[in-house]
């Protein structure tokens, strides 16, 4: 292995690039007294709207993809008790956004090769008490949304997509969160677009968006900034039973700088996964398959299987020695049956879902952000070449 330089500042993984307009735009939110609800969460949502191509009446601003997820399926009215199908190789908000719904998750096991939910293993899923699929666009690939709508056509399915890794992401020319009856988005820190925490909500239908955006602030009919702006007191009624969703001005005010920086950003992440497949090339370990024709992927996690047989150190050992290294690594993910919790409620075990306890136990993710110069990319680089040639 080369010689660490201890004295290195450690490189975060999934660090934002945020610039002097995202810091100029919360100081202005600042000094104007609305910091919660208020106009630039509007202007954040004309701007998403008018980027994906749907009307303004089509988006909802919420505080978590989290959010957005479960608002959905309550906006899209299914039944207590139905069955989500959703996949293991993820995230374990998708499945407890399902749970905090009053519904039931059913696992449906992922592709080897693209990692995203298997189209033959939903419909094989599929019982008389499913209403809807979850599918999850991992890393910002794609699922294949031809098959899935056709199986949602065909059994009476809403589809909810989990579009958290997949801002930029198109598949056949049409932006993801598109397809479905929902698309859920996510801003977190470590996001393509980042307000810090933060979610929108994409909907086919304008009726369950203004419901959405009802539920995710306590049922109320008014917003703060409706109720309280210049225009005069605005009364409010509580129509449903809602929740504390909702984002603030103070969120809005870097999402609206970072997408506008959404295409330079993703061209940059693009250069660094060229730069990551030519190095690595050589490894013995698996890299991402290539993006499949007719998509663009939107490249929000590099990640690589490190088998113990071929590369000579395990998983964690890897994720240890870049550590050592001083380069910040993730995992995405442990297969959601891997958790205690869901063993113990469900009694899943990861041998039933061979595919994503492979994936999950031998995954790592590489710092992918805009925000890296190239000599960070060459100190990933250089680690992982050290610690896989050990």
């Amino acid at each position: 292995m080369a010689d660490l330089d201890p004295q290195a500042p450690f490189l975060v993984f999934g660090a934002p690039s945020i610039e002097e307009a995202e810091i100029a735009e919360v100081e202005a939110c600042m000094r104007s007294g609305w910091l919660g609800t208020g106009p630039r969460v509007a202007q954040f949502e004309r701007d998403f709207s008018a980027w994906r191509g749907v009307k303004a009446s089509q988006v909802a601003a919420v505080n978590s993809c989290t959010a957005a997820l479960h608002v959905s399926m309550v906006a899209a009215g299914l039944e207590e008790g139905s069955e989500v199908i959703t996949t293991p190789l993820t995230f374990c908000a998708t499945v407890n956004a399902i749970l905090h719904a009053g519904l039931r998750p059913v696992l449906a096991d992922v592709d080897p090769i693209t990692q995203n939910i298997d189209p033959a293993a939903i419909e094989a899923a599929i019982t008389p008490r499913t209403r809807a699929i979850l599918p999850v666009h991992f890393a910002g690939r794609p699922c294949d949304m031809d098959r899935i709508m056709a199986i949602a056509d065909k059994h009476g399915l809403v589809v909810i997509e989990d579009c958290a890794h997949a801002i930029e992401t198109e598949y056949r020319g049409k932006p993801v969160g598109t397809f479905g009856d929902f698309g859920c988005f996510s801003f977190y820190v470590t996001k393509n677009v980042v307000t810090g925490e933060g979610g929108m909500i994409l909907g086919r239908d304008e009726e369950h968006i203004a419901r959405a955006r009802i539920l995710a602030l306590h049922g109320m009919s008014k917003d703060a900034w409706h109720r309280f702006g210049d225009s005069g007191y605005r009364h409010y009624q509580v129509v449903e039973c809602g929740f504390k969703y909702n984002m603030m001005d103070l969120q809005a005010a870097i999402g609206i700088h970072q997408l506008a920086k959404v295409e330079s950003n993703w061209l940059r992440r693009n250069d660094l996964w060229r730069r990551y497949d030519q190095a690595f090339a050589d490894l013995p370990m698996t890299l991402p398959s290539p993006p499949e024709a007719d998509t663009r992927h939107g490249f929000h996690l590099y990640t690589v299987l490190i088998d113990d047989s071929r590369c000579g150190i395990d998983r964690d050992g890897f994720l240890e020695a870049m550590n050592a290294a001083r380069i910040g690594t993730g995992v995405h993910y442990l297969s959601v049956p891997e958790h205690p919790y869901y063993q113990q409620r469900f009694g899943w075990r990861p041998e039933q879902w061979p595919s994503a306890m492979t994936l999950g136990r031998r995954t790592v993710s590489l710092p992918l952000s805009p925000a890296m110069s190239d000599g960070d990319a060459e100190r990933v680089i250089e680690a992982v070449r050290s610690v896989i040639s050990c």
